[in-house]
């Protein structure tokens, strides 16, 4: 599927496609069409919008949230000590940091910077290679759809560098979706003779990274060890769950845009 976006010359839409079918705007279309069928057919149209309704409601709520993240997105659990010892002994192996996004002017800094999760994603891999000596690589480009300016890359290998005193030595910045990362970090390393990838990315990331690392890596010798950040720890429900609220929404969007990006092969 994401081949036949490109194919079509749409590759520069997608940010505005993705928007146009993640929440809320199937259920606010949903409820005009049942507002439209109230005049003809007013129990399938109540019907209808209720549906819209009650939906717009669960997609903002935490307890939803959590039960698709802990049960469709199904991430691998987050390393340990002992996983930590093993890497230390480990020889051709590279920590991979993903891209989540950048900004492309932070006036407080007067320079580029990185969105949030991506500098998670870069603080957790810093600190892997501390704790096991492994060196770093970094993958992210510009977006589809984006601004033009420095690469995630460039701005990550800056604020490894000057805010953390930790370089990174391999840095990708063409990728402009996670199947460009894969495709584009293990034709980079490959040659380095690098046998083992240390993936680095968000929990609700880490399925749809590893398939597209995996399948770009069929034919070599590198295997793929997820390294996920913000595993959601266990817990009990709680009643205030149910109600919307920002992380909520925030959460089942991001499930909806990683399903999104399973199904379009991103």
């Amino acid at each position: 599927m994401n081949e036949l976006v490109f194919s079509l010359g749409l590759e520069g839409w997608k940010p505005v496609l993705t928007a146009l079918v993640l929440p809320p705007v199937p259920m606010l279309v949903l409820i005009v069409f049942s507002a439209r069928l109230l005049y003809r057919r007013a129990l399938l149209g109540w019907l209808l919008m209720f549906v819209a309704v009650v939906s717009m409601w669960l997609s903002c709520t935490e307890a939803v949230a959590g039960f698709m993240m802990r049960n469709v997105m199904r991430p691998p659990p987050a390393l340990i000590s002992t996983d930590l010892a093993e890497l230390k002994r480990s020889p051709k192996t590279a920590i991979v940091i993903l891209g989540g996004g950048r900004r492309v002017i932070a006036p407080e800094f007067g320079m580029s910077s990185l969105q949030p999760r991506t500098a998670e994603r870069l603080r957790y891999g810093i600190w892997l290679s501390r704790e096991t000596g492994l060196p770093m690589a970094f993958s992210g480009g510009v977006g589809h759809g984006a601004l033009a300016g420095p690469s995630e890359a460039e701005i990550a290998g800056r604020v490894a560098e000057r805010e953390y005193n930790r370089p990174i030595r391999w840095l990708e910045s063409e990728s402009r979706d996670t199947r460009e990362n894969a495709l584009r970090t293990v034709a980079m390393l490959q040659p380095l003779g690098i046998e083992k990838i240390v993936l680095v990315t968000h929990a609700f990331h880490m399925r749809r990274s590893v398939v597209n690392f995996e399948r770009a890596a069929e034919g070599t010798r590198i295997s793929i060890l997820p390294a996920p950040m913000g595993v959601a720890a266990p817990g009990r429900l709680r009643a205030t769950d149910w109600l919307p609220s920002v992380d909520g929404f925030e959460d089942n969007w991001i499930v909806a845009r990683e399903l999104l990006g399973r199904f379009l092969g991103a």
